[in-house]
């Protein structure tokens, strides 16, 4: 039995973190509005002492895991009807005793229970701090942690798919199997360094060569998928851009099967960036349809103009619309070459009508035939659009998404490198592992099994308040 009192503890993932084991936290864990249902959540040692003061009839530890239909009350006036839940430890969320109420979902009814689950001796949670004593509890590692607010922010089924596996533990383990490589790679150097007179065969220099290209091809392969999981996850920013006229708008409404921008024949009907989402082969993605790229005078126009360029200098990719019906104009060659051929695709817009564009002109640029009248062209840009957004990556399903794990994939991969170099250069095994030491600390700081409480106080400051 711990003592109520502020404990320091050593964790399996070697971090040091303050936790109160006295304390029960309590939070609204549905979202503020009216709805059906809304839940107020407590956890800690006396999340079920805390329930029970409130609710006309005590939950039992028999009927564990059981809805019970009950009053919440308060001095013996009834403030709503509820269905309530015991779940005890370890075997719920946080890994700590666990009580759920499921009352009506108007603001007052939940405020008013949240109050007096306060009242009664819980303490208002923390952002993340549900799973972050999950985490701390050892329930689930860190980057299974990350993935809770992925599934929450979810904007495609693709980026759901991809964040569930992450939350039941597929990167992790990927991250777990490339650090024991290491790890096993640095004991057997040890034990060579501590027993020189013993002939281990396995330590040579072309073994360790061979292990660490080993864990070298998984982290670049990891590395290699976080262009596709940015995108999967924030979605993939992409401007239509070109001078006045060429068809933009028209585009951004055929690509929206929707009227959503003003089509005229008149040049200089947009003057700002209209934004929009759609879905494009699972892959989420923002459109921007500027305004046409031209020397103006007008005073608006020239805002408009000036938006345009930094939402193209923003963007991943870039749809550069030139009008197929007539031959390249200055402006069009202005604007082609301020444009990264890597990410542009060229729309020869206006295809139906004969065409006049000079495409030798345009060689060295990916080009499309499109017509937003006829629908040519179209099937054929939102694949081309899914390719880049995939980047021609072969993997298992598994994205790297975040940016602290590819930053820490990178820095493995740093190290990992010095550590090649060093072997091939027969440097003493002292050196190869300070090298291989560095790897390993990065990969546990992905997963937590190696990182500071700073950072982990930092992730879950991200969550929202009940999660």
């Amino acid at each position: 039995m711990f003592n109520k009192t502020l404990f320091v503890i050593k964790l399996c993932y070697n971090i040091t973190i303050m936790i109160n084991f006295d304390t029960t936290i309590a939070a609204i864990a549905t979202a503020l509005g009216e709805g059906a249902v809304g839940i107020v959540r407590l956890s800690g040692e006396d999340a079920l002492l805390i329930a029970n003061k409130i609710l006309n009839k005590n939950l039992l530890q028999e009927n564990a895991r059981k809805l019970s239909y009950r009053h919440v009350q308060k001095n013996g006036e009834m403030i709503d009807e509820v269905l309530a839940v015991y779940m005890p430890a370890p075997h719920s969320y946080t890994g700590e005793n666990v009580v759920e109420i499921q009352c009506h979902g108007g603001v007052a009814a939940l405020q008013k229970i949240l109050a007096l689950c306060l009242e009664n001796g819980a303490k208002m949670a923390e952002a993340g701090e549900f799973t972050k004593r999950a985490f701390l509890n050892g329930r689930i590692d860190l980057t299974q942690a990350e993935a809770v607010m992925d599934i929450i922010r979810a904007k495609s089924e693709t980026a759901l798919q991809m964040a569930l596996r992450a939350q039941q533990g597929e990167f992790s383990q990927k991250i777990k199997n490339l650090r024991q490589i290491l790890v096993d790679i640095v004991v057997n150097l040890e034990a060579k360094i501590d027993y020189p007179e013993d002939d281990i065969e396995d330590v040579t220099y072309e073994k360790v060569m061979q292990e660490i290209a080993k864990a070298q091809n998984g982290v670049q392969e990891l590395l290699a998928t976080g262009h596709t999981g940015k995108i999967l996850r924030e979605g993939l920013r992409v401007a239509i851009v070109g001078r006045p006229n060429v068809g933009k708008s028209s585009l951004l409404n055929a690509l929206l099967q929707e009227d959503r921008a003003i089509v005229s024949n008149f040049a200089g009907t947009t003057r700002d960036v209209i934004e929009e989402q759609i879905l494009i082969g699972g892959v989420p993605v923002v459109l921007f349809d500027t305004a046409g790229i031209r020397s103006t005078s007008d005073y608006v126009e020239k805002i408009g103009v000036e938006k345009s360029r930094n939402a193209l200098k923003n963007a991943e990719l870039v749809l550069c619309v030139l009008d197929a019906g007539e031959k390249l104009q200055k402006e069009d060659e202005n604007l082609l070459a301020l444009l990264d051929k890597k990410n542009t695709f060229v729309i020869l817009h206006k295809s139906d009508l004969p065409l006049q564009i000079e495409k030798n002109k345009l060689a060295e640029f990916s080009t499309i035939l499109v017509s937003s009248k006829t629908k040519q062209g179209l099937t054929e840009l939102k694949e081309k659009i899914k390719k880049y957004a995939y980047s021609g990556v072969q993997t298992d399903g598994i994205f790297v998404q975040n940016v602290r794990h590819l930053q820490l994939l990178d820095e493995a991969k740093k190290s990992l490198q010095n550590a090649e170099t060093a072997a091939q250069g027969r440097m003493p095994y002292d050196c190869l592992i300070i090298d291989l030491q560095n790897a390993i600390t990065n990969l546990g700081e992905i997963t937590g099994e190696q990182v500071t409480d700073e950072i982990i106080n930092k992730i879950f400051a991200k969550f929202c308040v009940g999660k």
